[in-house]
């Protein structure tokens, strides 16, 4: 998914091994992910998928820059129904970040996309064979 001020944005499905980097987008007021590759296009992560940095990962703030002291998260989405900004990282140590107050030009690679819903779903088992029953003539 990407975040609602990026729909007007060039945008993409996040895939296994994408390389991606934080970055602003043109004519908007958010920022997001990009491909390496092609950086005005934005890559959308679905709830569930796991990136890792290439280092500690640094967070925007009011008047000096953080560190998560952390490489490893899980996207996830926060403040649903509301007009806030929404795509967020979980990190492994417990921190979520807001992915627009992510660090313009970080690196990531995407790790582990989550389980689609159709494969979630149940099969219907094969129906067990009959077994068959013996005739004898009279």
């Amino acid at each position: 998914m990407c975040d609602y001020s990026l729909h007007a944005v060039a945008n993409r499905p996040a895939e296994v091994a994408d390389r991606l980097v934080s970055a602003r987008f043109p004519s908007t007021t958010t920022k997001g992910f990009a491909s390496c590759d092609d950086p005005h296009v934005a890559v959308c992560l679905r709830p569930g998928t796991e990136i890792a940095f290439e280092e500690n990962v640094r967070v925007d703030g009011w008047f000096f820059r953080r560190h998560v002291n952390d490489r490893l998260a899980r996207f996830r989405q926060i403040n649903a129904g509301r007009d806030q900004h929404h795509d967020a990282l979980e990190f492994s140590n417990g921190r979520i970040v807001l992915v627009t107050d992510l660090r313009p030009g970080q690196k990531a690679v995407v790790v582990q996309l989550p389980v689609s819903q159709a494969a979630q779903k149940t099969r219907t088992p094969a129906p067990a064979a009959t077994p068959r029953v013996a005739r004898t003539t009279p």
